[in-house]
């Protein structure tokens, strides 16, 4: 017999990996009538034949309820009883897990048995005995995810250090920043994709990141800035300061979908960006997302730099598949609520109970914090799911999610936010562990269902009604109350502030609000239904022009100026029978043609003999 069980091994097979003595322990919880045998094979056969009689159900029924719950689980979780799921399934283990050890065992393990001869662990159910109590164990109820209407205004954060036993940690009092995204993605794609286009954001030509200045050009022209300022200075060299998340995020994004790429040091748009930019933000995003998940140049288990030990050698051979981890992710954020908060711990716990499984690394030890040695991930407790799959996810809805308007988000500042990795060696040295500890509640909106494909149309969610305005003649707003978060942003897209509760609408505000793909619908039912009287008819029609002029014009593709050395080498190019349906004259030194016909261009020139620096 193998020192082994086979998944699908009987209860005999098990049986006999047991010594005499587990297999006496065993038979003293069954009613057998003496003598007991004692000979092994007897004691196997005997066990065996109680077990698939009557006694089967006498015992089930001797367990209390959450022993029940343990072999509920395994029974219909393919024969495996995963401690680590059912804790974050029913907040503890069974009162006796882990007690019963050697000649004390609890009649629980007539159920739950080890899958190796030396272990201890008794996780698994044989496949005949699971048939069996298949009959009359009904199956668990699958996990179910709380949710709120709304995040709080405030949240608790304990203090770091030492607590003097029978006292309690104390507490702050600390400010939710909440962020809606949905329409800030909407303004910030074709944002950033005007401003690749200008040729102002440069990236490494090595790891194809972003540079400081990029950073800094970028988080200025986001939809409310960056969630932390990107170019916070540290005071002393140790600190840690959070950097970009958006800005860096949509430097990647485009890239990995094709929608720019490196020329030199600068980003330039390809024909995709080109076409993405005259068209209407959702499909795009949807089509970023849909790349991102499979995307293989970053792994956003990197963004945790406080984690060494990624990028070179063994570290680097054992980090798993990025692709796979980001599926699963998606798929538990797909498990969301349309318009309900989530606090991040407890999807973090609905994760691990609803099986939403993945590795960071297939070897934790290779991963550590300050030193190698002693601060290696691989120590027990240094590597649980908070601390690595944890990380992850938040980086995963933080940076990426959040930034194509997927999720909407209340956070803090990562300082002092998570003081769950604090036990680990070296520590001491970390105010926080990633970037993204300061998560605390997301919201799953109408566009992220629609990238998650649960939806095939975007719907954007309207506002609700929560104050009342008044629109006048001249194209003032005036605001009765207080706005919402989401009513304010919606009046931020088209309007112009002129005072704490007076804004102006703006036609420049307007149609880039449209050309990005927003609805001027949803702008007019906007005031008209929170005005008591009919908009004004200079406002309607201001209205009615805006959407016209919308239209008017359509963007088709980029173009190249060329300088030619005098007036007469232009006349011979813009003559030439192969070049006058690609270019045209700018001017006495000028041309102008497509950037699609550049290599058409550069052929012909060449036969002339002139060549394009």
């Amino acid at each position: 017999m193998d020192d082994a069980a086979n998944p699908d091994a009987s209860i005999r097979d098990t049986l006999h990996m047991f010594t005499t003595d587990i297999l006496r322990s065993l038979m003293a919880l069954l009613p057998l009538s003496k003598p007991l045998p004692t000979r092994k094979h007897d004691m196997v056969l005997a066990i065996e034949k109680q077990l698939f009689g009557k006694v089967l159900r006498e015992t089930w029924n001797g367990l209390d309820d959450m022993e029940q719950l343990a072999v509920r689980e395994a029974v219909y979780g393919s024969g495996r009883f995963d401690p680590r799921r059912f804790q974050a399934k029913y907040g503890s283990l069974p009162r006796t897990f882990g007690e019963s050890r050697g000649r004390n065992l609890a009649p629980w393990t007539l159920f739950l048995y080890p899958n190796h001869r030396y272990s201890n662990e008794r996780n698994n159910v044989p496949a005949d005995l699971a048939a069996r109590l298949k009959e009359f164990v009904d199956p668990p109820q699958e996990p179910e995810l709380e949710t709120v209407d709304e995040p709080p205004e405030t949240i608790l954060q304990p203090r770091r250090g030492y607590v003097p036993k029978g006292e309690k940690r104390e507490a702050d009092a600390i400010a939710l920043i909440r962020r809606d995204m949905e329409r800030s993605a909407m303004h910030d794609l074709p944002t950033v994709l005007r401003l690749i286009d200008s040729g102002r954001v440069t990236v490494s030509a090595t790891t194809r990141n972003p540079s400081a200045a990029t950073v800094k050009r970028v988080a200025e022209l986001l939809d409310g800035g960056d969630f932390f300022d990107p170019l916070e200075k540290k005071e002393r060299r140790w600190d840690q300061v959070p950097g970009p998340v958006r800005s860096f995020a949509w430097t990647w994004l485009v890239q990995v979908a094709k929608l720019a790429r490196p020329k030199g040091s600068k980003l330039g748009l390809t024909a995709e960006g080109r076409k993405a930019l005259a068209s209407p933000a959702p499909p795009t995003l949807r089509d970023i997302w849909e790349y991102w998940l499979y995307n293989d140049h970053l792994d956003e288990f990197s963004r945790i730099d406080a984690v060494k030990g990624q990028f070179r050698g063994k570290g680097k051979r054992a980090m798993t598949e990025p692709g796979l981890r980001r599926e699963v992710v998606g798929n538990a954020l797909a498990a969301c609520p349309v318009g309900r908060w989530v606090e991040f711990d407890e999807f973090a716990r609905h994760m691990q109970a609803a099986a939403f499984d993945f590795e960071v690394t297939e070897d934790p030890w290779t991963l550590y914090l300050v030193d190698t040695e002693y601060g290696s991930l691989g120590y027990e407790g240094y590597h649980a799911w908070p601390i690595v799959q944890g990380r992850y996810v938040l980086c995963v809805l933080f940076e990426y999610a959040a930034t194509l308007g997927m999720v909407d988000i209340a956070y803090v500042h990562p300082k002092g936010a998570r003081l769950d990795f604090t036990d680990n060696w070296g520590a001491d040295e970390l105010a926080y562990l990633s970037r993204y500890d300061g998560l605390k509640y997301f919201r799953l909106n109408p566009l992220g269902a629609y990238c998650l494909g649960q939806v095939d149309e975007y719907e954007p969610k309207a506002p609700s009604v929560t104050t009342s305005i008044t629109v006048f003649a001249d194209g003032r707003i005036q605001v009765h109350g207080t706005l919402s978060a989401e009513e304010r942003l919606l009046i931020d897209t088209y309007a112009n502030a002129e005072s704490d509760d007076v804004w102006r609408l703006d036609a420049d505000a307007i149609l880039t609000a449209l050309e990005s793909g927003h609805d001027i619908a949803d702008l007019h039912g906007f005031l008209a239904g929170r005005d008591d009287q009919y908009l004004p008819e200079t406002v309607e029609g201001f209205l009615r022009n805006i959407e016209r002029g919308s239209s008017a014009l359509r963007l088709r593709g980029g173009v190249l100026l060329v300088e030619c050395a005098d007036a007469d080498i232009a006349s011979r190019l813009a003559d030439d029978p192969k070049l006058k349906k690609i270019c045209r004259r700018a001017g006495e030194r000028h041309l102008v043609i497509e950037t699609k016909s550049e290599r058409a261009f550069r052929k012909a020139a060449h036969a002339h003999g002139f060549g394009l620096r």
